[in-house]
């Protein structure tokens, strides 16, 4: 049958992969919520550090990064408690709620890979570090700019959690129809996202340039001299080959490629 011979399905992750370059809609809402909910600083920098975590465990990570948690005794005089994480987060969701749908455009050549995903018969699912709260605002605000998969599953869709379990990726797995999770490729742009792919036995992509890790903006990428972008995108691809990554490209306009390259390997029997 066709279907043992070839990618069946491909699962993306939403922002810094398919929409939002350079993944700023979350970042910025998190050094918002702690500022609003306990008058409490952290940086972009830090607030990149856990992404692709749900929102609720990616506050409580940042709770535990030695200079947050060093700042937060300082001004608070103890640790930060789930009493505290929960504030955040109901500051956090609203704020994001809103936000969101200012970061729904496609990445430049979403759109060309989403059609020759289609028409390859190749199924195309999602999932998202955001609750499904906020993927209400996403979801309609991308289709309406022409970005829509089959098939999307939020941070808190499922009882047993998000990333870096592998349970929102086999639920696409599930929700899709695919035959088998080793012809299912997971791409996305953090680590948690990688470590939740393998954990389900997928092929793996991360990207190093549109996501969390480069962390830029689309026009200021194009401001940037190759070199700039050589020594930017270096770490980022380091770290998502440590986890464990297949394979890294910079942005998701370099799939099919790589798709082909797994097409070619699924058929010599090879699996992730």
């Amino acid at each position: 049958m066709n279907h043992l011979k070839r990618t069946e399905a491909v699962i993306l992750d939403w922002a810094g992969t398919t929409v939002d370059f350079g993944s700023f809609a979350p970042t910025q809402i998190f050094v918002e919520a702690f500022k609003t909910a306990f008058n409490f600083d952290i940086s972009i920098a830090e607030a990149r550090v856990p992404m692709g975590l749900g929102k609720w465990q990616h506050i409580e990570a940042l709770g535990k990064l030695p200079t947050v948690s060093q700042r937060w005794q300082e001004q608070f005089g103890r640790e930060m408690d789930s009493d505290d994480i929960n504030s955040i987060y109901q500051t956090f969701m609203p704020l994001q709620i809103a936000k969101v749908v200012e970061f729904a455009e496609p990445i430049q050549g979403v759109q060309e890979v989403i059609g020759w995903l289609r028409n390859n018969d190749i199924k195309i699912g999602s999932c998202s570090g955001y609750p499904r709260a906020v993927m209400e605002s996403l979801i309609p605000a991308a289709s309406v700019q022409g970005y829509h998969p089959d098939y999307t599953v939020a941070t808190d869709d499922l009882p047993v959690g998000g990333r870096p379990g592998p349970w929102m990726a086999l639920q696409n797995v599930i929700g899709l129809g695919v035959h088998h999770v080793a012809h299912c490729i997971k791409v996305d742009d953090s680590v948690p996202g990688i470590t939740e792919g393998l954990n389900a036995g997928m092929w793996t992509i991360g990207l190093s340039v549109s996501g969390n890790e480069f962390g830029v903006t689309y026009s200021n990428y194009l401001t940037m001299s190759d070199d700039e972008v050589s020594e930017r995108r270096k770490p980022a691809e380091d770290k998502l080959r440590a986890a464990g990554a297949h394979y890294v490209i910079d942005t998701l306009a370099q799939l099919p490629k790589v798709v082909e390259e797994i097409n070619r390997r699924l058929k010599l029997g090879e699996r992730p």
